[in-house]
């Protein structure tokens, strides 16, 4: 009896040593080898190989200067906790990564307090204000959701907060921890990367004015260098030609990408032959075209107007890209709003209704372009359908109108009586028509075997028939990037001067902001730059929130299961292992 003591003592010893030399030999395994296990069904806490990559790139510090210390509700605090979460995941993989949080209430003189706000304002962040339950009973708070990023002499402020106006700040904060690795590696990117890509909006067609981009436009400038270039039928208005010392030359795009942005007047073959040129160099275009001239314009002083086809003289050119642009009208459900004044004398009054000719634009595939989109709004759009001239050619649906859709081939008769309609399934028999396609592969150029010897054999020329793998995107609406100016009601209203800029996307008479600056953004950075960041803006991270009217409605139950229930569980658990161990000795 007192051997087999012993040996259960020795083994147990045993046991207890082989264990400690386990977990000391994982530990050193640990210090050298890295890794982490990610549990999460959708992969919450893993990073995207885009953000290893660019970490793994860094060259000097990064530093963050987060604004979320302090005496928070609880939504804040767990953003707080998933910023600092990330950012010590960024450590993991970079030793450049460095932050500290910083409380900017934390002072009790309200001078400094003010000074530590302007400071914050003047460098881009915003604040936000909430009210919360202290000792002293209700209370106002200045939070600032936001982080500073520096490296080098350079800084960046973002806005942590996500979210459209509406929703519930729950959702907004839930939104905004989705989209942390996004802000965060996209604004370390954007501050160590020293030479920009180029982006030209090309004009000479009649195309939008620097007024009517100046949003979409002011936007992709913390990223891209944004110029202007005018076709002028000149060889070197979108390319650069350089002597080499062999007397050769050396061609290139001088742009990284190009915007067309809804042109009215027709391309001339020696411009149409400098664009094609463009893309058979690799170059990326994205064309924002209206196939029906169309405008709102038109029906300030009239009730009705018609809608013509415009002639472009680009019909050919997209085709052989492997697109084809129909003359129609596509009316939809749902729609944007538009005001109808009613009444008589000083009885007039708006009123907001749905307007068929403005479909509202949803996803067309699970593209990360469109992937998460809110809906886009369009102006008198048009449909596209795929050509079988470039079978080689990838052609990815972007976006599509809705299932209840009518096609109007131009000409069009467009009245306001249509107001007075109300939206049923015999008005609209078409599904969804596609408007947005992206385009991938290698293009073949219009002017293959129609030019003459002297110009495909001229070295200054560089005439090529095939293009380098290249993309490009055709939207046939090119109102989708026009940002509205501020009219004479919402200046007022706003403090704003008559005819300035307003974000893209945002509806002066509705209130309501769509997804056309984001859907813009999403497809330059694809164009330039592929899929790696627009991958991580689209993933979807299962928000899993509380049923509020659930727990309302029944208070105690939830109560119990939540608190009752477990420790009852435990109870019985210990009582039955008791008993069983008990019966053991027993024996």
């Amino acid at each position: 009896m007192e051997n087999k003591r012993k040996n259960i003592k020795r083994n147990e010893i045993t046991s207890l040593i082989v264990t400690l030399i386990v977990i000391v030999l994982a530990n050193i395994i640990g210090s050298f080898i890295y890794t982490r296990f990610d549990l999460t069904s959708e992969k919450r806490y893993t990073l995207s190989n885009t953000s290893k990559e660019i970490l793994k790139n860094l060259d000097d510090y990064v530093y963050f200067r987060v604004y979320l210390e302090g005496e928070f509700p609880a939504g804040f605090k767990k953003l707080r906790k998933e910023t600092k979460e990330m950012l010590d995941e960024f450590r993991a993989y970079s030793r450049f990564i460095d932050y500290e949080f910083i409380n900017p209430s934390e002072s009790n003189d309200q001078a400094e307090r003010q000074e530590t706000y302007k400071l914050l304002w003047q460098s881009g962040l915003n604040y936000y204000t909430e009210t919360i339950q202290t000792n002293n009973g209700l209370q106002q708070i200045i939070i600032w959701p936001g982080v500073i990023v520096s490296y080098r002499e350079n800084e960046l402020p973002i806005d942590l907060l996500s979210g459209q106006s509406g929703q519930s700040q729950e959702t907004v904060l839930n939104n905004s921890a989705q989209d942390l690795e996004y802000k965060l590696i996209s604004a370390i990117k954007e501050i160590s990367t020293s030479v920009k890509p180029n982006i030209a909006f090309v004009d000479g067609h009649g195309e939008l004015s620097d007024l009517e981009v100046y949003d979409i436009a002011n936007t992709l400038s913390t990223r891209f260098n944004i110029k202007r270039t005018t076709l002028n039928e000149q060889l070197n208005s979108l390319m650069k030609r350089d002597l080499n010392q062999d007397s050769s030359i050396s061609i290139q795009p001088a742009y990284d990408a190009i915007i067309i942005a809804k042109p009215t007047k027709a391309f001339s073959e020696k411009n149409k032959f400098i664009i094609d040129q463009y893309i058979m160099y690799g170059g990326k275009v994205m064309w924002l075209l209206d196939p029906v001239n169309a405008s709102m314009d038109s029906l300030q002083s009239a009730e009705s107007t018609m809608g013509l086809a415009l002639n472009l003289n680009l019909d050919d050119q997209l085709f052989k890209y492997g697109i084809k642009l129909n003359r129609n009208l596509l009316l939809a459900y749902p729609c944007a709003q538009i005001g109808l004044v009613t009444g008589q004398g000083n009885n007039l009054q708006s009123t907001l209704l749905p307007w068929y000719y403005f479909p509202l634009l949803s996803p067309a595939s699970d593209h990360p372009i469109v992937r998460n989109l809110e809906a886009v709004k369009s102006d008198f759009v048009s449909s596209l359908e795929p050509t079988t001239s470039a079978p080689e050619i990838q052609k990815i649906p972007l976006l599509k109108t809705s299932d209840y859709t009518k096609v109007s081939s131009a000409p069009v008769y467009i009245s306001l009586d249509i107001l007075n309609q109300r939206p049923d399934a015999s008005m609209f028999p078409q599904k969804g028509m596609m408007t947005a396609f992206l385009l991938n592969g290698v293009f073949t150029s219009l002017y293959e075997n129609r030019m003459p010897g002297s110009i495909t054999e001229s070295a200054e020329i560089g005439f090529k028939s095939k293009s380098k793998p290249t993309s490009m995107i055709v939207i046939a609406d090119g109102d989708i990037i026009r940002n509205q100016l501020a009219q004479l009601d919402y200046a007022k209203k706003n403090n704003k001067r008559i005819g300035s800029p307003l974000p893209l996307g945002y509806d002066q008479y509705t209130n309501i902001t769509y997804g056309n600056k984001q859907f813009i953004d999403n497809a330059i950075t694809y164009l330039i730059e592929g899929e790696g960041l627009i991958n991580i803006r689209s993933r979807e991270l299962k928000i899993r929130l509380l049923d509020i009217n659930k727990v309302n409605g029944n208070p105690m139950m939830w109560q119990i299961i939540n608190v009752v229930l477990p420790s009852a569980v435990m109870i019985i658990l210990g009582i039955i292992l008791a008993i069983l161990r008990k019966k053991k000795y027993n024996k």
